[in-house]
């Protein structure tokens, strides 16, 4: 069960990679940034593109290494763990969200709290 969500959260981090690598306006766009010219769209790319493609690979290794499932689960948890703590942060910060956001914000809970549970599960 851990390999399976782990590899579906790992297929969505690639798809995320690309989508963000090979269509960056639109995808900025949707997250509320504005690409400047050179350094933004190279700063764009490289974290959304080449950190999400990282993460994907870290979530798909399992795959691989079935033994090594408990990295990628804490991986996992790590990463939606301080993606809710800043995003849910963020709401208290910062007004005019769109409902976009809060889309990434319900997922991102879920997937920390699936990670969690199956992490605590694995104990």
């Amino acid at each position: 069960m851990t390999r399976l969500f782990l590899a579906i959260v790992g297929v969505v981090y690639i798809f995320l990679a690309g989508w963000c690598s090979l269509m960056p306006d639109k995808t900025s766009n949707v997250v509320g940034f504005t690409l400047q010219p050179g350094s933004g769209q190279s700063e764009f790319l490289t974290v959304y593109g080449g950190l999400e493609l990282a993460l994907g690979l870290a979530f798909l290794w399992p795959l691989i290494r079935p033994a090594e499932v408990a990295h990628s689960l804490m991986l996992c948890l790590l990463v939606h763990g301080s993606l809710v703590a800043f995003r849910t942060t963020s709401f208290v910060f910062y007004s005019g969200i769109p409902t976009a956001t809060y889309w990434f914000a319900a997922t991102e809970w879920f997937l920390f709290l699936a990670s969690a549970m199956l992490f605590c599960g694995r104990r």
